[in-house]
């Protein structure tokens, strides 16, 4: 390295001029490696939103998400109405010859139906069933522990002149059973949240809470579980999914060992 000096100064200044000069330097290095470092990370942050933009959509949901759903302890799929809306879908078309229909005796309640696809249910079956359609009634807002639920065949239910949204004329015989407003929420092992009845969601998911009637807000509810999920399992689950698979009410969670 060749280093030149003014011979009109003295020894002192030449050294003071490239002292200085040094400094210089070493700051505008200094400002490049932290541009450098900061160049960096504003990088990853767009590739993680990147990452984050491509999960959203390869996440298609499932035909049956657009109701309150669970499988059985069999493995059966059961579709619940959310509103006067979903109830009118569920039961126009989506209701099958071979299906089992469940419906609480009082107003407030969605239709349940339970996609047999020919096979007989278990008597655990029915319980499951009642009890999803009793704690997804406004029952559960009620606070009332114990409902009326009937289950029907496909053909019994029909859509008179009149009748508002959501609403079906049922006749014939209606078989009646007592089910309590309990149910239990976790994560299948394709990462879906699922909400339903105890003896069906221990058979299905892993990582389970029990949601009984309560104080805590919905939302509240829905960020308890969520966090819950995600240090037992390390992977994101959507907010509102969880918020949808929730009964319309105040609750209470409680894990389930």
């Amino acid at each position: 390295m060749k280093i030149s000096l003014d011979i009109y100064k003295s020894v002192q200044d030449n050294a003071a001029y490239y002292y200085e000069r040094g400094k210089r330097s070493k700051r505008k290095i200094d400002g490049a490696i932290r541009a450098y470092h900061e160049t960096l990370k504003k990088i990853e942050n767009v590739e993680l939103k990147k990452q984050k933009k491509v999960y959203k959509e390869e996440r298609k949901k499932h035909w049956f998400e657009k109701f309150r759903w669970y499988l059985s302890s069999e493995g059966r799929l059961v579709i619940g109405g959310r509103d006067a809306t979903t109830n009118d879908i569920l039961i126009k078309k989506y209701l099958e010859p071979k299906d089992i229909v469940f419906h609480t005796q009082l107003k407030g309640s969605p239709f349940v139906v339970v996609k047999t696809e020919g096979a007989k249910l278990t008597v655990q079956e029915k319980e499951e069933a009642a009890i999803f359609c009793a704690s997804n009634s406004k029952q559960w807002s009620a606070q009332i522990s114990l409902a009326d639920v009937y289950y029907i065949k496909p053909d019994q239910v029909k859509k008179e002149f009149g009748l508002p949204k959501g609403s079906f004329m049922i006749y014939g015989e209606r078989n009646y059973m007592k089910a309590p407003l309990e149910l239990a929420i976790g994560i299948t092992k394709d990462n879906l949240v699922m909400c339903g009845p105890l003896t069906a969601i221990k058979t299905q998911c892993k990582h389970i809470l029990s949601v009984r009637q309560g104080s805590m807000k919905k939302s509240d509810v829905a960020k308890k579980v969520r966090y819950f999920i995600q240090q037992k399992e390390k992977v994101d689950v959507d907010l509102d999914d969880i918020m949808q698979a929730l009964p319309p009410g105040d609750c209470d969670l409680k894990e389930v060992q």
